[in-house]
Parts: structure tokens; C-alpha cells; sequence
């Protein structure tokens, strides 16, 4: 009878790939479709009223509030009989996630991916979602390398297990089939190895086949002896025509009454054993000694087990694996508790301590304080006397520094004074120099206006006169030495004003040079203009007297902050607003 639990784990598969999102929620025809999979193969007389009427929609939405879970538990796994396939229940589970999750190129195939899926289920821990932890990885990988006859790397796994801290040290189903597709403790192996390994494994741990192989057996009927494969299960042993299991010849329960034995030769058959029940008995022949002597202990052992109440090795061991793991984490947590404990009783030792060194700490220096403060007040009553002294020494010497001090600033600034006149007075010249030189700029530039319209004029003249000649070509031939000899007249005006014409644009030349020169010339004057401004600003700053500033809010200069005083600044103003409102002069 397969467990519960063991029935939930494949069906949580399945349901997890319907769970698309990850959000616990699956449609309710997807549902529909999961459970009448899950009848079918587990064999459970049903109505689809009751899935109808669980799944009913509601105000929340459709399944909501009913759960999948308690319909599981209610109308499925209540009703389990017993007398259904479970590894089609494993193979229909697997057909709907493993087509959601096989994303990964793998050396095995498909139907050793479906025995690690299998053999997952198995060793996974009791807690969802489903994992398998680090002991039971290493269980299953030295069952593998143990059945391809290879050794185990402890090394290997020492390292597997670091890299594994990161996913605190298990793995999901998919990791695990990985970790078996990818070859990680089987390389340089062959893909048939590694699939003859698996498939032994998932043998012994999901099919609880306890022994398998070649041997003799007995007829009932005819007596002879035929060759037959044989696969032993703690309570049965069966026979098939050979190891690709098509055609089972037949089987025989074993129970605790059961009782196995070793057989002298007979009819010229060697190591001989038989295997005796209260309804039947098999007569087999080993191909030597030593495949005898092991089928007799496991069929023995499996018949101890029965009068015991054992359940099949693989799974006892399990359940032991289960149990040391179950202790040790509960004396980790009791031996964390006490680390615990102890921490906090030498974390408030500490504190005690700490008090009482602070509390020593500060008697002492308040008796350092005590002492050190009697020793400053005798050096102080001494010192006193001297400070007075020497204060009043100090005292008069700054005066006398200050006064010192006074007398070179005012010699400084009376020198700073003659220099800013003399920087007025160029700058003055400058000043007038640049306005003499705009004058005469715009002198010119009348000049050359006034000739532009002179030239505009003969220009003009010259166009009329070229179409009355063009007129006095078109008349008749009777009027043509007429026309010649004022054509002649005319061209000899043309001539006149062409020649007064160039007269023009030479002098428009020399007025356009002068006009160069000119301006040139103002360059000139408004570089040394600029050179006056900034020397006058830069000594403007320096003959002032360093006195302490205002409290309100500075003037700030292009020579700095408080560069001169607010009267220079207004007559300044004032200077430059009478000199722009001034018509053709420059600012």
C-alpha cells in the first residue's frame, strides 16, 4: 500500500506546472481536467456534480475560498482502494510538468530524467515546496556511481556542497535532474552506463525491487527446468521470460510463515535453494555459490522483516536518515539555545564589568581632576601677577605700532592719491581723443554716403542716355546721319560723365582708406582708453584706507567687494549719465 504522502508528492507536481504564475491559483477547467486525470488513474468512482458543486463561483471570484487541497483530501485521497498503478499515477504527473520544465540540454534521456523525477519524490523532505536535502543528495549519488562500478569522489562532493551553501544546501527536482543530465560526478561515463545506473537505483528505491537476475527454476506441472528473470520484493517474488519483463510467468507472495534453504544436487543441478510458503514452494538453481548464498540472505532478511513489522531496507534507511536528521537539528537548535544563554550571561558579565572598570575609571580621575585643579589654582595665583605685567608691556607696544602704523598709511595713501590724478587726467585725454576720433568717423562716413548717391545719380544718367541711344538706332535709314552725329555727341557725353564717374569711385576709394585709418585710430584710443579704465579702477582700490566695513549689505564692483565708496559711486553715476545723454558722443 503506497503511502499518502508518497501519492500527494507527484499530484503537487502536477499542479504546480498548472500554476503558471506562481500565484497558488489555477483555472478551474484546468482543475477539472488535473482531477478527472487523477480518477481515472487512481481508479475512484466519482461524480462530476461534486466537482461542479465545490468549484462553484462565488462573490470572491472562482475558487476563492473552497481550495483545491480539502477537494484533494475529501474526494481523491479518501477514496484511494489500493488497487491502482502508481507508477502510471507518476508517469501521468510527470507528462504535465516535465513539458513545462525540461529546458535544459541533458546526456540522459527522457526516461531517466522521469526515474530521477521518481527517485526525487522519494528521498524529498516532508515540507512543500518539495526539496531534497544535502544527505540524501550524496545517498543517491553513491548509489548511482555504486551501481556503474565507479568509485565515490568525496572531494567532488566536499566541493558540490560548498557551491550549494547558496541555496541553503538542497536542491528542487529540476537541480537534481540536472545535476544528473549534466554529468557532474559521471564524466568520461557513456549514456547507456549512466541509464543502466539510474535505472537500477530507481528499481531498488521506487519499484522495491530487492534483487534481480538470471536463474533455473523448477516446472510445477512438467518438472523441468527452464531459465527464467527474477526480481525479488520484500513480499513476493516474481518471474518473467526474460529482463525486458514482456511476459510475467508468475509470482509467489512471501509472508512471515515463509522459510528459505540451500538444496544438495539433484538431477544434475547445482546450487540448489528453495523457497517455501503455506501455499506453494520454488525450487532454484543459482549459477554458483555465491549468486546462492546472496539470494538466500535477501530472501531471508526480507522474510525476518515481515515477522518483525519491517518495512522494505531502502525505505527503514530513509526513515532512520529522517530521524538523525530530525535530532540533530533539534540538538543544533537545544546546543544554539544554550550558545544563546551563555552568550547573554557573558554579554551581562561583560556589562557588569565594563560598569565597575568605568566606576574605578572615574574615581580616578576625579582624584587626578582634584588634584590638578589645586595645582592650577596655585599656578594661576602665581601667574597673575605676571600676566598683569606683562599685559600692560603689551599694551603699550601695540599703540605705539598702531601709531607707527598709522603714519605709514597715511603716507601711502597721500601717494596713491597724486597717482589716481594723474590716471584722471590721462584718463580724461584718452576720453577725448576717442570722442575727436568718432568725429571724425562720422565725418566720413557722411563723405561716403554723400558720394554712394552721387555715383547712384551718374549712374542713373548713364542708363537714360544708353536707351535714347538704343531709340535713336530704331529709326528709319533717312534719319541715320542724323542720328549718327547725335550718337556721336552722346557717346561723347557717355565719355565725359564715365570719365567723371571714375573721378567719383577714386575718391570714394580715398574716403574709404581714410575711413579705415579712422577707425583704426579709434581702436586705438579705446584700447588705451580700456588700459586707463582698468589702471585707474586697480589704484582706485588701493588708495583706499583699511577701515572695518559696514554691517548693511556691500557694494559689489568689478574691482571687488567695496571697491569705493558710495559717494565715488554716485558722481561716477552721474558722470556717465550726463555723458550719454549727450547727443554723437560715445559712453
Amino acid at each position: 500500500m503506497v503511502h499518502r504522502d508518497e501519492i500527494l508528492r507527484p499530484i503537487w507536481h502536477a499542479f504546480a506546472a498548472l500554476d503558471v504564475d506562481r500565484t497558488g491559483k489555477v483555472s478551474k477547467s484546468q482543475l477539472k481536467v488535473l482531477s478527472q486525470s487523477l480518477y481515472t488513474v487512481l481508479k475512484i468512482p466519482h461524480k462530476t456534480s461534486d466537482l461542479e458543486a465545490h468549484f462553484k463561483d462565488d462573490d470572491e471570484g472562482p475558487v476563492s475560498t473552497q481550495g483545491y487541497m480539502p477537494y484533494l483530501n475529501m474526494f481523491i485521497l479518501d477514496k484511494i482502494q489500493g488497487n491502482f498503478d502508481f507508477m502510471e499515477l507518476n508517469r501521468m504527473c510527470w507528462t504535465l510538468c516535465s513539458r513545462k520544465n525540461s529546458n535544459f540540454t541533458m546526456i540522459i534521456s527522457d526516461a531517466d530524467a522521469f526515474k530521477v523525477w521518481c527517485i526525487f519524490n522519494f528521498l524529498s523532505e516532508d515540507h512543500y515546496p518539495l526539496v531534497i536535502v544535502t544527505e540524501e543528495i550524496e545517498y543517491f549519488l553513491r548509489k548511482l556511481l555504486e551501481a556503474v562500478g565507479s568509485d565515490w569522489n568525496e572531494g567532488r562532493f566536499v566541493d558540490y556542497k560548498a557551491k550549494l551553501s547558496s541555496k541553503k544546501h538542497c536542491l528542487n527536482v529540476w537541480e537534481l535532474i540536472e545535476l544528473v543530465g549534466t554529468g557532474y560526478f559521471t564524466k568520461g561515463m557513456e549514456r547507456q552506463t549512466i541509464s543502466m545506473g539510474i535505472n537500477e537505483v530507481f528499481q531498488e528505491l521506487i519499484l522495491n525491487i530487492l534483487k534481480q537476475g538470471y536463474m533455473m527454476k523448477k516446472g510445477h506441472k512438467r518438472k523441468n527446468w527452464t531459465e527464467r528473470w527474477f526480481e525479488l520484493r520484500l513480499d513476493s517474488i516474481s518471474y518473467y521470460e526474460s529482463e525486458d519483463l514482456l511476459e510475467k510467468k508468475g509470482f509467489m507472495l512471501i509472508d512471515r510463515h515463509s522459510t528459505v534453504e540451500s538444496l544438495p544436487e539433484k538431477e544434475g543441478k547445482k546450487n540448489l535453494f528453495i523457497i517455501k510458503t503455506p501455499e506453494k514452494s520454488l525450487e532454484i538453481s543459482a549459477s554458483d555459490k555465491k549468486k546462492r548464498q546472496e539470494w538466500i540472505q535477501v530472501i531471508q532478511d526480507c522474510i525476518t522483516r515481515l515477522r518483525q513489522g519491517l518495512s522494505a531496507p531502502h525505505r527503514e534507511a530513509r526513515q532512520r536518515r529522517r530521524e538523525l536528521r530530525s535530532r540533530l537539528q533539534a540538538e543544533q537548535k537545544q546546543m544554539e539555545g544554550r550558545m544563546r544563554e551563555l552568550h547573554l550571561a557573558n554579554e551581562n558579565k561583560q556589562h557588569q564589568l565594563e560598569a565597575m572598570r568605568k566606576n574605578l575609571e572615574e574615581a580616578a580621575a576625579r582624584a587626578v581632576m582634584e588634584e590638578q585643579r589645586r595645582i592650577r589654582t596655585q599656578a594661576d595665583l602665581q601667574n597673575r601677577y605676571r600676566m598683569d605685567l606683562e599685559r600692560e608691556k603689551m599694551v603699550r607696544m601695540q599703540m605705539e605700532e598702531q601709531v607707527a602704523q598709522k603714519s605709514s598709511e597715511l603716507e601711502q595713501y597721500l601717494q596713491r592719491m597724486q597717482e589716481l590724478e594723474d590716471m584722471y587726467r590721462r584718463l580724461e585725454e584718452a576720453l577725448e581723443e576717442e570722442r575727436q576720433s568718432r568725429q571724425d568717423e562720422e565725418a566720413l562716413r557722411k563723405l561716403q554716403a554723400r558720394l554712394l548717391e552721387e555715383e547712384v545719380s551718374k549712374r542713373a544718367e548713364l542708363e537714360q542716355i544708353h536707351l535714347h541711344q538704343q531709340h535713336a538706332m530704331s529709326q528709319t535709314q533717312m534719319e541715320k546721319a542724323q542720328l549718327e552725329k547725335q550718337r556721336l555727341e552722346q557717346e561723347h557725353a557717355l565719355q565725359a560723365a564715365m570719365d567723371q564717374l571714375e573721378s567719383l569711385e577714386q575718391q570714394r576709394q580715398g574716403a574709404l582708406e581714410q575711413y579705415e585709418a579712422v577707425t583704426k585710430k579709434l581702436e586705438q584710443a579705446t584700447n588705451r582708453t580700456r588700459s586707463w579704465k582698468d589702471k585707474v579702477a586697480q589704484h582706485e582700490g588701493l588708495i583706499r584706507l583699511i577701515q572695518p566695513g559696514s554691517k548693511g549689505p556691500q557694494k559689489m564692483t568689478n574691482w571687488g567687494a567695496a571697491a569705493i565708496t558710495e559717494t565715488e559711486l554716485e558722481v561716477r553715476e552721474k558722470f556717465w549719465q550726463e555723458k550719454k545723454n549727450k547727443p554723437g558722443k560715445a559712453v
